[in-house]
């Protein structure tokens, strides 16, 4: 004997019943920050904690990827749910936006890049509501265990129905039997067939699962990207309990925040700032044989921890042409030239390895990231050609100055 039954459905493990008062709106939140004991790992990290079954059950989710959240939206039937009904609306359906859809996520500066969720599960809370009795063979099941199986056609309520896939558990609730069905890319509806006449249904609220693909935060600017999803709720909506069931509100907002909280830092070692050029072997040759040098350089060495997009320039105390230069007391000049060799994980604008890069006055020099570079060295290089030592030579007392500032540049348009 079935009598006077309500069904309480698509919450999970929750601790109370939430208000329908409630806004239908969810904030997500995910977070970029280079990790130094996880630099080859670039990507964002979700803030938001799960409610539902991915909190009581994480290791069924955190594989995947999968979050959930509970939607404070309230449904009552229509009408009672017949036996053995065979239309699928007319029963214990769920019908959820599972493929990808697309997300602008706006920069405080207007840059935008894409976001994109699909949701991946619907959660149950199923069994009696506090204030009805479920009576099957005469027996009382509070809370309902096995009996809520019972009303239902083929396998338990914990085993989905196809298109949707199960999970290995299922447990009883406060308020009834929680479980969870799994929605794969594109999948239609989900439905259960009653094998009696169910006289009311209630959802008290539901949850639901999602997946993200957040953008490559190695691309994106420091700061705080915005954006948001409005899903429709209802007969023939984005989420779709079937025709019986009419929802307290018909609209769930998911509001997303993306924060990207990029490093770049150069270290120069002691002493690093004083660049002395000299001769390849140093003066003795010169001093000792005669043999003029026909190169002055020092390649010095700095330590970079990059996450983003950067550019470098330089400007001079003396230019000579588009580099800087050197200069003695009586004024006389000759040029510099400046290069850059950046660490593996850093490529130029085309792509490429940054091998011995000229840097100009007139122009900056663009680099990327491929990879987070967690304090790994690089090199500036400092030159003299042959002619332009020559010069300088023919006028031996002479020293040469001048101050070369590199600027590295981390907002990149």
């Amino acid at each position: 004997m079935l009598r006077s039954f309500g069904f309480i459905a698509t919450g999970i493990w929750a601790a109370a019943f939430m208000s329908s008062t409630q806004a239908a709106v969810k904030d997500i939140e995910a977070l970029f920050r280079p990790d130094p004991a996880n630099p080859q790992i670039n990507e964002f990290v979700n803030q938001t904690p799960s409610e539902g079954f991915c909190l009581q059950m994480p290791g069924a989710c955190v594989p995947e990827g999968l979050f959930t959240l509970i939607a404070p939206i309230r449904f009552e039937s229509t009408g009672p749910v017949q036996a053995f009904h065979t239309d699928p609306r007319q029963g214990g359906m769920a019908k959820v936006p599972s493929h990808w859809q697309r997300i602008d996520m706006t920069h405080e500066s207007g840059a935008v890049e894409s976001l994109e969720i699909r949701i991946a599960g619907i959660g149950h809370e199923s069994g009696v509501s506090e204030y009805v009795t479920l009576l099957v063979g005469g027996k009382i099941d509070d809370p309902p265990g096995p009996a809520w199986d019972q009303l239902w056609t083929g396998a338990g309520w914990k085993y989905a129905p196809p298109p949707c896939g199960s999970v290995p558990s299922a447990t009883l609730g406060y308020h009834g039997y929680n479980s969870f069905w799994r929605v794969p890319l594109n999948a239609g509806a989900c439905a259960k067939q009653a094998r009696f006449t169910i006289p009311s249904f209630i959802y008290q609220y539901f949850v639901y699962g999602y997946v993200l693909r957040t953008p490559n935060p190695l691309n994106m600017r420091s700061g705080k990207y915005t954006g948001k999803i409005n899903y429709t709720v209802g007969p023939g909506q984005d989420f779709d309990m079937g025709d019986l069931m009419i929802p307290s509100d018909t609209m769930l907002t998911l509001n997303f925040t993306l924060t990207v909280e990029h490093i770049l830092k150069v270290e120069i070692p002691p002493g690093g700032n004083k660049v002395e050029l000299v001769p390849e072997g140093g003066w003795q040759a010169w001093l000792n044989k005669g043999r003029r040098p026909t190169r002055l350089f020092r390649d010095q060495t700095f330590n970079l921890w990059a996450s983003s997009p950067f550019k470098m320039h330089m400007e001079c105390q003396y230019t000579a042409g588009d580099t800087c230069g050197l200069r003695d007391l009586d004024g006389n000049q000759a040029p510099l030239q400046v290069a850059v060799t950046l660490p593996g994980g850093l490529v130029s604008e085309s792509g490429s390895a940054v091998v011995r890069q000229p840097l100009r006055v007139s122009d900056s020099a663009a680099f990327r990231p491929i990879a987070y570079t967690d304090r790994k060295p690089g090199t500036m290089h400092f030159d003299i050609r042959n002619n332009d030592v020559a010069d300088m030579l023919a006028r031996p007392a002479n020293t040469y100055k001048g101050t070369v500032t590199i600027i590295w540049e981390s907002e990149v348009d």
